[in-house]
């Protein structure tokens, strides 16, 4: 039996649990508001950064947020000076909307780098999307996982010559040709760091700047689909030509990563006749055929073997990188660069006739370095297609070269640091 003293204790202390839990529910539910503006706060700021100047509509649209939520917010973001109202929207028939625009005396800059085989990009990007200096690049050891230290001294060597403070940089991001866990942000091969770390957290500590990673080819479908010629398609493949040859998917609209984050290793299809080993250790291989890497290898081959090519000169200098070079040579129609290039084209036109009928896209993009060479890539790949497919199927797929060719991926390492950042550095 509880005495009148016992029962008041008990009493007060069940009051006291109650306040408590009370409390610490009020506090959920705050965080959880926070949380959700933070979340659409960054979402205005990354359609602004795509669509340069949007109205109140327009955002509510892109965010598939209520109106009235929308314009509370945008005023707030305007109050704090991160947009600024640019105008009236073009009329319509009523009354004409007002537009908003990132504040261009708001500094953020995006670093942005590309790591490929042999060498490495960085351009600097503000928030209109400007490069505001020169793109830099450096020369990377070929063997692979290379040391991380020249890269993590070639970026912030780039950020000090730019004069840029660093608590304007809101990250950096990058593009690497390898494998990635989905959600991990491990790679399988790429970099002198332990597996099980995340590479983003390890280049963060080394840059002390929030690092943002991405496999390249997915890179290049995210700068097509906000920048180039996917804007607005719902299913396209973007096949990017480089010193190795990627794919990306597009479906529903969005980049198709895979269970794993391993989706789209078009060029390890068993597809080529070649006896050269591929460089992931198997025979038979796509990449043997149709690489930037292997096409350079067939050149030097040919300029070993005494053929007369413009080629054999313009190798030997070191201001542009083998692949360049080739590129170069099949621009200006250099008969020995002319035909290693229509041949490995036509052997990727044969590859893209089988994901025709296996995909069904609307659109295909040809990216990457080897889409600067234009019509004489685009002719051999119809050739092909035309020789191997359904027409009732690949009829319905159009067949494009990319605008941005090989500024893709720089425009897509920027962009990447827009689409995951929450902007609390602004």
């Amino acid at each position: 039996m509880l005495t009148i003293y016992e029962r008041e204790i008990r009493v007060v202390q069940q009051n006291f649990f109650l306040c408590c839990r009370g409390t610490h529910q009020i506090i959920k539910l705050m965080s959880m508001i926070l949380s959700k503006n933070r979340q659409l706060r960054a979402e205005i700021i990354k359609a602004l950064y795509y669509k340069k100047s949007l109205s109140f509509k327009a955002l509510s649209e892109f965010t598939n947020k209520s109106l009235p939520l929308i314009t509370s917010t945008v005023h707030v973001l305007v109050k704090e000076g991160l947009l600024t109202e640019q105008g009236l929207a073009p009329s319509t028939g009523g009354r004409r909307a007002s537009t908003f625009i990132l504040n261009p005396a708001r500094k953020g800059y995006l670093v942005a780098l590309v790591v490929s085989q042999l060498s490495a990009r960085l351009c600097i990007y503000d928030l209109s999307n400007n490069n505001i200096c020169p793109t830099q690049s450096i020369t990377l050891d070929a063997t692979w996982p290379f040391n991380l230290k020249p890269l993590v001294d070639f970026i912030n060597s780039c950020i000090a010559t730019s004069k840029i403070e660093r608590t304007c940089i809101l990250g950096v991001g990058i593009g690497i040709p390898r494998f990635f866990d989905e959600g991990s942000e491990t790679s399988s091969s790429v970099l002198e760091v332990d597996a099980v770390e995340r590479l983003s957290n390890h280049l963060s500590q080394k840059l002390a700047l929030p690092v943002f990673l991405d496999n390249d080819v997915n890179l290049i479908a995210l700068a097509e689909m906000n920048f180039g010629e996917a804007m607005g398609i719902k299913n396209v493949l973007i096949i990017n030509i480089d010193w190795k040859t990627g794919l990306s998917m597009i479906l529903d609209g969005k980049i198709y990563r895979g269970s794993s984050g391993h989706a789209g290793e078009f060029s390890h299809i068993p597809l080529s006749k070649s006896p050269t080993l591929c460089s992931c250790g198997k025979l038979s291989c796509l990449e043997v055929d149709t690489s930037l890497q292997i096409m350079v290898k067939k050149a030097l081959k040919a300029i070993a073997e005494g053929v007369q090519t413009s080629m054999r000169t313009r190798f030997e200098d070191k201001n542009l990188t083998l692949a360049e070079h080739f590129l170069n040579a099949v621009i200006r129609q250099d008969p020995t660069a002319i035909v290693i290039f229509i041949e490995a084209a036509f052997q990727l036109g044969r590859a893209l006739a089988t994901l025709i009928h296996l995909m069904n896209p609307e659109r295909i993009i040809l990216s990457g370095p080897g889409a600067k060479a234009g019509k004489i890539l685009l002719s051999p790949i119809q050739q092909a297609i035309n020789e191997f497919y359904i027409p009732r199927i690949a009829d319905q797929t159009t067949i494009l070269l990319s605008k941005l060719a090989d500024q893709a991926e720089l425009l897509a390492a920027g962009s990447l640091i827009m689409e995951r950042s929450l902007f609390d550095e602004l």
